[in-house]
């Protein structure tokens, strides 16, 4: 039988085509770019583990100023994804990038707990706007049903960071140990901030503020694409485009919220995991980089079988409701065997595959019923409300340690507030979210 539309299987293989060939320009690049944001941002959690002993600083100070990037980066997310708007992102995630790499490589000067507090603060504001800037910049290439999936593949330059970065940052703490006078958590910082400046040189020359600009997408492609974004935009005809509606909106809000429960646990993982899985056995750097690495790889996995699976079903509430609470479980369950280090990376890593495997879901939703300066502000906003737990969540675990001896009530806690963020997913209308 002949099909009644037999332009149908064409156009969608052009579009395929064209979405694949976008997704190979920007994709690989974005993703490196996040994962020397993510290791600049979490390496302090390695450096740890020599710095706290050389400075003599306590537990609750290295909580306060890990958390302390945060608060700078809160302050300035909003404004710096309104400022992206406004000069375009190939400058401006160029100058993030440039910024931030020269003022983790400073980290290595620092002496007392105010230094220390100062240049994480400082780091904080540097980076903040790279991560919905870059979620914004995603909505104006690639339309709704096809984020899930993208911002997967974007967003494993965050367990990539680890991947890569555990076994680098323990073997760069061991081979480089007093060369020229410096400990290994110096050359860590500053090692690991020269890819940082080098990519944001090269963002200058990779990436175009826009499809109209890029000049490797031929006429009738960003004609097919002008008229892909437009569809979709008329689909979500009732999404808000103002300021006003991306700041003042409840549902942005409660992604803050949700978001907020996802980082408490995420930069649990991410700071204390070398410490978690020193104190459950292991001793050389190189091989607690190793076992970090591996609960990252699993959340990888994650983010890109999640991802897929929300995008073919065009679902995305139960994609965020059922990791969360297998990763709260596992969570919880991680503090009857602290001492055990095979069920330590074993469940961290189901925690992780779970948890981070929720992310690229949970950042496709604010597009849904956002455009324009909405997304804009939205994405940044939900962001700035979430990234409170860095705070939250570093001073919660030193304060617990210092205290008690142990950081099993801090992760308890963290577990509760995942289970509870179900509510707020639930929250939101299916009709709304699930494109």
């Amino acid at each position: 039988m002949l099909s009644a539309h037999p332009s149908t299987a064409p156009a969608a293989e052009t579009a395929q085509a064209l979405y694949g060939k976008i997704t190979r320009k920007l994709i690989p690049f974005l993703c490196l770019c996040y994962l020397a944001a993510y290791l600049d941002r979490i390496n302090i959690g390695f450096a740890k583990l020599q710095m706290l002993g050389d400075l003599q600083f306590s537990e609750t100070a290295y909580g306060l100023g890990a958390g302390l990037f945060f608060v700078g980066y809160i302050l300035f997310e909003v404004p710096s994804n309104l400022l992206m708007e406004k000069v375009g992102a190939r400058v401006w995630i160029a100058r993030i990038m440039i910024t931030w790499g020269l003022l983790s490589a400073c980290t290595l000067l620092v002496t007392t707990p105010t230094q220390f507090y100062a240049v994480r603060f400082l780091l904080g504001v540097a980076e903040a706007g790279f991560l919905p800037g870059v979620l914004y910049y995603l909505t104006t290439w690639f339309p709704t049903q096809r984020r899930g999936r993208i911002i997967a593949l974007f967003m494993i330059g965050m367990p990539l960071s680890s991947v890569v970065g555990g076994p680098l940052s323990g073997w760069i703490m061991g081979a480089f140990d007093t060369v020229a006078g410096l400990r290994g958590w110096q050359w860590l910082f500053v090692l690991e901030a020269i890819p940082s400046v080098l990519l944001g040189i090269l963002a200058l020359w990779v990436l175009p503020d826009s499809h109209h600009t890029a000049t490797w997408l031929n006429a009738d492609e960003k004609a097919l694409l002008q008229q892909q974004l437009g569809q979709d935009h008329a689909e979500g005809q009732h999404s808000k485009s103002g300021f006003r509606d991306g700041f003042f909106n409840l549902k942005v809000w409660m992604l803050g919220g949700i978001d907020f429960s996802i980082l408490l646990s995420a930069y649990a993982l991410a700071f204390w995991m070398p410490t978690l899985i020193r104190n459950a056995g292991a001793t050389d750097n190189f091989h607690i980089g190793v076992l970090t690495a591996l609960p990252s790889l699993a959340a990888l996995i994650g983010m890109l079988m999640i991802g897929a699976s929300s995008d073919r079903h065009r679902e995305r509430r139960w994609h965020i409701i059922v990791p969360f609470v297998v990763g709260a479980t596992a969570m919880a369950a991680s503090t009857f065997f602290s001492h055990n280090l095979l069920a330590i990376v074993l469940l961290f890593a189901i925690a992780s595959a779970a948890i981070l495997g929720a992310v690229p879901v949970f950042f496709s939703l604010p597009a849904t019923f956002l455009t324009g300066r909405a997304a804009a502000t939205g994405f940044a906003l939900a962001c700035s409300l979430a990234n409170i737990a860095g705070l939250v969540s570093n001073s919660l675990m030193g304060i617990a340690i210092d205290v008690t001896g142990s950081s099993s009530g801090a992760l308890w806690f963290f577990a509760s507030c995942l289970l509870l963020s179900c509510l707020l997913v639930v929250a939101l209308p299916a009709r709304l979210v699930n494109r």
